[in-house]
């Protein structure tokens, strides 16, 4: 039986999510077809650009990205505070720039002076779209609608473009987080279409890569990526509990460690974050390759894992030889 999403994504256990979207049929969505020829590989674009501008509305933040052929996975983390902290005239301001059309919300950015009944119609507005700038459900509604309707007007079609609805993961702690991480952020090279980080078209490694040699942020119009703050989660961090510098050197080493055909040319020294972490390098290049498939929708500790399972009426969970091996002691 489906599980409602209210219980698979709550963002007092944990604001980090890894969301999959596939195409229906598993058809083409980016890149080329090499058996009709035909190209699709700007559609990828459409994807990233809808993301940031989605980012910039809602109190989501984009940790990690890539887009495939057929199919795209994102790291998301809700930003309560900043969900809490929206004024009427935001709340409302942000989601008219999603849904235009509301003739009390256009009055009220105007300025112009509303009834009692249009007033308390408004609260009423406030409230439920506030909750929605911090849905990940409705973060991923706009996204897909939007790139499913201009996918089709281009292939002069109707009809269903998404695989069912989008599969989610609740990453509980910070071993979690950066294992998906790098699982995303390594995808095109796991599927053998690119060579190095710098390779990996619409990725967010290869766009943090670009901002790190510009030495300025890319898209400088639109919300940057989560950044790296290095700071431990229990600090009360607001961005990626990592340094940069030692992210960047484990994707690299953990890049040439699932190659199947660079195996033996893995640099020996050991990445300090599994140092750190206590995580060893069998099970932590495993984690690198088979992620999403060692767990169901939940990653973390094991305790954590069975307890969000059962507060979500949940009786068993899946992945507890590999959370015990990112997780030792």
């Amino acid at each position: 039986m489906t599980t409602a999403r209210r219980q698979l994504i709550d963002a007092e256990s944990t604001p980090f999510y890894h969301v999959i979207n596939r195409c229906v049929r598993r058809a083409f969505l980016c890149g080329e077809d090499v058996v009709t020829g035909h190209s699709y590989e700007h559609r990828r674009g459409w994807i990233v650009d809808k993301i940031r501008r989605l980012s910039s509305v809602f109190c989501i933040d984009v940790c990690a990205y890539a887009v495939m052929s057929n199919h795209y996975h994102l790291v998301l983390k809700i930003d309560l505070a900043a969900q809490k902290g929206l004024s009427p005239f935001d709340v409302v301001a942000r989601w008219t720039t999603l849904f235009a059309g509301n003739a009390i919300a256009t009055r009220f950015l105007k300025g112009d002076s509303l009834s009692e009944g249009e007033r308390m119609l408004l609260d009423s507005l406030v409230v439920e779209w506030q909750e929605r700038l911090g849905s990940v459900s409705w973060f991923m509604r706009c996204l897909n609608e939007e790139i499913a309707r201009k996918a089709n007007r281009e292939d002069g079609c109707k009809g269903v473009f998404w695989e069912g609805r989008f599969k989610s993961q609740a990453l509980l702690d910070e071993q979690a987080l950066l294992a998906c991480m790098m699982y995303v952020d390594l995808n095109p090279i796991r599927a053998g279409i690119a060579d190095s980080l710098q390779e990996s078209d619409y990725t967010s490694i290869q766009e943090r890569i670009e901002a790190l040699a510009q030495e300025k942020p890319v898209r400088v119009s639109l919300k940057p990526l989560l950044p790296f703050d290095g700071a431990a989660v229990a600090a009360g961090q607001s961005g990626i509990p990592f340094h940069f510098a030692d992210y960047l050197a484990l994707i690299d080493w953990t890049g040439r460690a699932v190659r199947e055909d660079k195996r033996g040319f893995i640099d020996g020294t050991r990445p300090k974050l599994l140092t750190e972490l206590g995580i060893s390098e069998d099970a932590w290049v495993t984690s690198a390759k088979e992620f999403r498939r060692q767990y169901s929708g939940i990653s973390g500790r094991w305790d954590a894992m069975c307890a969000m399972k059962a507060k979500s009426g949940g009786k068993w969970c899946r992945g507890k030889r590999q959370s015990e091996a990112l997780h030792p002691g």
